[in-house]
């Protein structure tokens, strides 16, 4: 069984990459993620993934271009709806390649994170299904929270402080 996993960052992807091949799974990682701003967070988050996949035999795939000008444009003055959206766009570019690629199933490791909103991750996967057909595989990950932050903190991963976007990074200084 291949799955695509759409992959925020190196430190989310330990838990799921280890409970999905334990469950059978081919995993291949997709790095897309247009929200991440600035672009040297987005920089460094990728190569982080990039350093972390010759350890853990993980195939990565990164799209050319960055599309942060397509992410504001969607969320711009409806920020508070920013979520939906970036799961959309970044569960659709991963359904849009693991069609084209022939994987069985695609998923997301945003799934691990205890901060992302699992119900609408989920409701957005299941219509995608119904409109390429390839199969969202939902796992809660988010039981192996503390086991990934401990193993990234050994591999001395760069852990990122907020969930990407220019909004997550004012809400880390500015708690409402």
């Amino acid at each position: 069984m291949k799955i695509l996993l759409h992959t925020c960052c190196a430190n989310c992807v330990l838990y799921p990459l280890k409970e999905l091949r334990k469950s059978g799974f081919e995993v291949t990682s997709f790095f897309y993620n247009h929200n991440i701003h600035p672009f040297q967070e987005y920089r460094k988050r990728m190569d982080t993934l990039l350093e972390l996949a010759p350890l853990k035999n993980l195939q990565v795939i990164c799209p050319e271009g960055y599309n942060l000008k397509e992410f504001l444009r969607n969320v711009a003055f409806k920020e508070d709806e920013r979520c939906s959206y970036c799961y959309r766009s970044r569960l659709q570019a991963t359904v849009e390649e693991a069609q084209k690629g022939g994987y069985d199933y695609f998923s997301t490791t945003l799934l691990y994170s205890k901060f992302q909103k699992h119900d609408i991750i989920k409701k957005t996967g299941k219509a995608l299904v119904k409109e390429y057909g390839v199969e969202f595989y939902y796992q809660d990950f988010r039981k192996g929270w503390e086991e990934g932050v401990r193993e990234s903190k050994e591999l001395n991963l760069y852990r990122q402080q907020y969930c990407g976007c220019i909004y997550s990074e004012e809400e880390r200084y500015i708690r409402k």
